[in-house]
């Protein structure tokens, strides 16, 4: 997530060389693509973690300084 992105609200994801961009929203891939698999466990760390993306995006928005989720286990 970066200060200055776009909306709507979403995050990115990288996988090696892959590349994309999660709506935080619906887990829709807006651009970008991951390998399934890959793209299987962005969706279940963000099912877990959507409600402190929502508020990073907020605090990314006004130029906040952000933290970094837990990882999947």
């Amino acid at each position: 997530m970066y200060p200055t992105d776009h909306p709507p609200p979403h995050f990115h994801a990288e996988y090696g060389e892959y590349e994309a961009l999660i709506a935080i929203d619906n887990s829709e891939i807006i651009a970008g693509s991951l390998p399934a698999r890959a793209f299987h466990l962005v969706k279940e760390w963000l099912d877990i973690h959507r409600d402190e993306l929502e508020d990073l995006w907020q605090i990314a928005r006004q130029s906040m300084p952000l933290h970094k989720l837990d990882t999947l286990e």
